[in-house]
């Protein structure tokens, strides 16, 4: 009977050890994050936005699944404005010489970043990149696939930034099967105009269409990555950015420059339908082994869309500061946290996704000094939405364009070499096409606008240009 009684504790205290170190291990699990950036994606290029020629049934599927948003803007009206905002979780103005998209070989576009450029310092400094540097310091595995367009130099690359591996073109995009840029960007590390790298490194896919490579290449990863750890996988396609080039348009050499634009909106409808099969190719990894409810999915597109796009009811293009510029579709996805099929009218900006992922990892952020707000705490909680401050400013060669949406108002304003060339003021609430203009009859309210605007731009100034400002005095 007393080896009975020893056996019967020995079993229970086995069984209790089984339980616990089963609980200890659930305890372990942590968030993953997908985050999906679209390129020049308009605001009514989707299903659930709207769309009726383009097929995006997993996007869609997100939108039943999760949030959607519908006043969600862009930090910048083009590339690498946005992205430098999505990373930092701040406005781009404080990194400094970014507020236009790099050009290809790295030139700057304006005198800031040509300066910059001359200093081989165009591009984003590892240091202000809040969001990779926060998740890895908390145990994540993280993988960028995808378009990078944050510096071309070494020390400005993903594989720098905190990203274990990270595959894509270091530019801003390029020719869907010969990863081509238009220009021999004179990189010693790489031959041509080819802009192809794995984790740094100059690699060759040659005719392969990008948009599957990349997913294909993402699927692979979270195939073999170590499962022990949480991650962040971060999928910047380059789609549906010219050049327009569906996945059957592969011809025997690579795009020349005249050819770069042309194309029709056929062709921009096949791009978006192989980037949501791309997207839905990784979602199914997700469901296949049983991680949708342990993951954070985000998509959200870079800016507006050009001329093949649809930007729904909105007035302006890419590289406009016009809600057609700005005014993006945006889809969070959180089994169990975020409400299925729901629909979010807070008004919300492409930082607000990184201050909100930051929040969930490391609630003691403060030191980071983010411009966002935590969206996804916002929607979570069912909080009530509220009016705010929201500003642009983007810079290419004599042009400056800015703006403010304060509440419903929104003020914009042009500047061709320092001339006003144009100026208006819109209520987005009863106008949100931006038809008519309210300057005129409403003078006091652009001069406040203006004044908050003038009071952003001098909290926003960047130190690393310092320099640059004492050599123009």
């Amino acid at each position: 009977m007393k080896l009975n009684h020893q056996l019967i504790i020995s079993f229970l205290l086995i069984g209790f050890l089984a339980i616990f170190n089963v609980n200890c291990t659930q305890k372990k699990k942590q968030l993953n994050i997908i985050i999906f950036v679209a390129d020049d994606l308009g605001y009514g290029d989707l299903g659930s936005y709207g769309c009726t020629d383009i097929q995006t049934p997993n996007i869609d599927k997100l939108a039943k699944q999760g949030v959607r948003f519908t006043n969600f803007y862009t930090n910048g009206p083009e590339c690498t404005p946005t992205r430098v905002a999505l990373l930092t979780g701040r406005y781009q103005q404080r990194a400094g010489g970014l507020e236009c998209a790099l050009g290809a070989g790295n030139v700057g576009r304006y005198d800031e970043a040509i300066w910059l450029s001359e200093q081989k310092e165009l591009g984003l400094p590892v240091s202000e990149n809040s969001l990779v540097q926060t998740v890895k310091r908390v145990g994540y595995e993280t993988a960028m696939f995808g378009k990078w367009h944050l510096g071309y130099e070494k020390k400005f690359r993903p594989n720098k930034q905190g990203f274990d591996y990270s595959f894509g073109p270091i530019g801003y995009g390029g020719d869907y099967f010969y990863h081509t840029e238009q220009v021999n960007h004179g990189l010693s590390d790489f031959t041509g105009m080819h802009t192809l790298a794995e984790n740094g490194k100059e690699v060759d896919y040659t005719g392969e269409y990008f948009t599957d490579l990349i997913s294909n290449k993402a699927v692979a990863w979270l195939q073999n990555r170590n499962k022990e750890n949480p991650f962040l996988l971060y999928m910047p396609y380059t789609a549906p950015h010219s050049p327009y080039q569906g996945p059957n348009d592969k011809i025997e050499r690579p795009l020349k420059a005249d050819e770069w634009n042309l194309g029709s909106r056929e062709t921009y409808i096949e791009m978006t339908e192989a980037l949501d099969n791309g997207i839905g190719k990784i979602l199914n990894y997700l469901t296949e082994n049983e991680l949708d409810e342990e993951t954070l999915v985000i998509f959200v597109s870079d800016n507006g869309g050009t001329k093949f796009a649809n930007n729904g009811i909105f007035s302006g293009f890419k590289g406009q500061v016009y809600e057609g510029g700005i005014h993006v579709p945006c889809i969070i996805r959180w089994p169990g946290k975020v409400q299925a099929n729901s629909t979010s009218k807070q008004t919300c900006i492409s930082m607000d996704l990184t201050k909100s992922v930051i929040n969930l990892l490391d609630s003691e952020n403060e030191s980071l000094e983010l411009d966002g707000y935590d969206i996804l705490n916002h929607v979570i909680q069912n909080k009530p939405d509220f009016d705010r401050s929201l500003f642009w400013r983007a810079k290419r060669g004599d042009r400056i364009q800015k703006a403010i949406r304060d509440g419903d108002f929104k003020y914009l304003i042009r500047l061709d070499n320092d001339s006003i060339s144009d100026e208006k003021l819109f209520n987005l609430k009863t106008d949100p096409s931006e038809l008519n203009d309210l300057l005129k009859s409403s003078d006091e309210k652009a001069e406040e606008l203006k004044t908050k605007l003038n009071e952003w731009e001098k909290d926003v100034k960047s130190p690393r240009l310092e320099v640059f400002e004492n050599i123009l005095r």
